[in-house]
């Protein structure tokens, strides 16, 4: 084993942010990248007549309109360790994104509302971590503003989601303010001096025992009395902090604190790198892959058109599962079997880059990309493939319409290259005049997301005309089974851009209907892969059909 390998690899924090929207989540990952030291100036996500904006809201429909609408990655090194943080949309329109993200992540962080606290996107990402069993640390936030008693906060996490939660901290008020939290592994007191800059720097902190008599001097009876009564209830009834529960996602470490104001985000950083896992070995096609033992591997969760619009360039990034990442290193794209000589990887703060020198498991890189990749490829020395990143049926759909017809080639390459993204599932159903664009989506948000870049990307202004169809699923099997159940009322077959057979149907009763009926074929909620299209292949050719879906 290289044991300098080994050492790069174990210092590695590889984690995604999740919440429902609003909860304050990119105002946390500024405040983590200003506490980490990455930036020197946090920007304000709700001031927008500021000359600042959040960091990691990088295109320009973000910064308008003050919502994270993509996932972002940020790098930087901070007490020893090496983050890779990303970002994640919030609005459950573009979950697509942060499930995508989710499946590159080592650990989450989940942000709570100290108002609302479990709520239902929340809920929602939480199900997909623990399903993973990812490791998930919590932070409640707005502590700054009047909220739910931290007590009860707890408490109705714990039902709602069905784990244990430990309060790692706990919040010190004066006269309804947050001015400082209890450590409660260390039982220190950090008090904390709030700044004229709107949280733009990082607070001056006084830290000292619990125990220190200088405690009574800071803190008034009213504040310090109530404090110890909960301190002391909770280490009397609260559960046990369990580092091995933590890490099978089993149990989740709670903090409290203030994102805006900076409260807390230090105590909360140093805890979460100390205590979050390193890359952990990957099941792959070849069994489970050891991150410093087996080369070079790893996999494609997402692919960015135009992040540098001058220079419409396309890039994808690779989640390292394992090995050293050198420049030059020729590895095998598992889904064409094509050998890609690969640059040097490039290292990210939302849309700031530059280029690396190496890269090691538990990285999260960017790859320059001329239109080989696609979401969910494995790259790798040597014959290992990854689970791939799954892509889900939408549920709206619109027509592309057009009034300049000179612009159609502008149209089909911003069409395409959105579509590769993830942006939108780009559909087409064939009519007397030729293949007519239409475009799916999980959200209807999605949509304008689709018209806005294609305006301010590709120059091409056009409008959406919304389709009655309420759901869609890929379908395999015979094609003369597929065009007789494409057939009935309020269906219409289409096909992806990567010529799967895809039907749409007008209701929910429809689906069923006709799947209950078509018992020769197969549906698919989630695009079905190459293995699964083999098959349907072959059984085409043994039922003696003319084709293949």
């Amino acid at each position: 084993m290289n044991s300098s390998l080994a050492r790069e690899i174990a210092r590695r924090r590889t984690f995604a942010i999740i919440s429902h929207p609003d909860a304050g989540k990119t105002t946390l990952t500024e405040k983590l990248l200003l506490y980490g030291g990455a930036i020197h100036l946090a920007g304000s996500v709700k001031s927008r007549r500021a000359s600042r904006h959040a960091a990691s809201d990088w295109m320009e429909m973000e910064k308008e309109r003050g919502i994270s609408i993509t996932s972002s990655v940020m790098h930087f090194d901070y007490q020893g360790f090496r983050i890779n943080l990303l970002d994640t949309p919030g609005h459950q329109d573009f979950s697509e994104d942060t499930y995508r993200a989710l499946t590159a992540a080592d650990s989450a962080v989940m942000l709570l509302d100290n108002r609302r606290g479990v709520e239902a996107r929340t809920r929602q990402l939480f199900t997909v971590c623990r399903r993973r069993r990812l490791p998930i640390h919590g932070f409640v936030n707005k502590c700054d503003r009047v909220g739910e008693d931290p007590l009860k906060l707890i408490d109705d996490v714990q039902a709602d989601l069905g784990i244990p939660c430990f309060p790692a901290s706990w919040p010190i008020r004066r006269t309804g303010r947050l001015v400082g939290l209890v450590d409660r592994s260390d039982a220190t007191l950090h008090l904390y001096t709030r700044g004229d800059d709107h949280g733009a720097t990082q607070l001056a902190e006084t830290t000292l025992a619990l125990s220190d008599p200088q405690v009574e001097e800071l803190l008034e009876p009213e504040v310090l009395d109530p404090l110890r009564e909960d301190l002391h209830l909770l280490d009397e009834a609260g559960e046990r902090f369990d580092l091995e529960a933590v890490a099978q996602g089993e149990a989740i470490p709670l903090h409290f604190g203030s994102a805006l104001t900076n409260v807390g985000v230090d105590l909360f950083l140093r805890h979460f790198l100390a205590e979050a896992p390193p890359p952990a070995p990957r099941e792959s096609t070849k069994g489970v892959v050891d991150p410093v033992r087996e080369p070079f591997s790893g996999f494609v969760f997402k692919i960015q058109a135009n992040m540098d619009p001058k220079h419409r360039d396309r890039v994808a990034f690779l989640r390292i599962c394992s090995g050293l990442f050198e420049p030059g290193i020729s590895a095998t794209v598992s889904r064409t079997g094509r050998a890609l000589r690969l640059a040097r990887p490039q290292e990210f703060l939302a849309d700031e880059r530059r280029h690396g020198d190496t890269a090691v498991a538990g990285d999260v890189v960017g790859l320059h990309d001329r239109g080989e990749l696609r979401v969910g490829d494995t790259l790798a020395v040597g014959d290992v493939e990854y689970p791939g990143v799954p892509r889900f049926s939408p549920e709206h759909f619109a027509r592309v319409k057009m009034e300049d017809a000179m612009r159609r080639k502008h149209l089909d390459r911003g069409l395409r290259h959105l579509a590769e993204e993830g942006t939108i599932l780009l559909l087409f159903s064939d009519s007397l005049s030729g293949p007519v664009p239409i475009v799916g989506a999980v959200g209807r948000l999605q949509f304008e997301v689709l018209v806005d870049r294609l305006e301010r990307e590709y120059g091409v202004e056009v409008s959406l005309e919304t389709l009655p169809f309420r759901a869609g699923r890929w379908v395999t099997g015979p094609e003369r089974l597929i065009r007789e159940a494409g057939r009935g009322y309020g269906q219409q077959i289409t096909r992806d851009v990567d010529d799967h057979t895809m039907i749409l149907f007008e209701s929910e009763w429809a689906l069923e209907r006709t799947i209950a009926r078509e018992k020769g074929l197969t549906f698919h909620d989630v695009q079905p892969t190459g293995k699964e299209r083999q098959a349907a292949s072959l059984q085409d050719a043994q039922a003696g059909t003319s084709g293949t879906t």
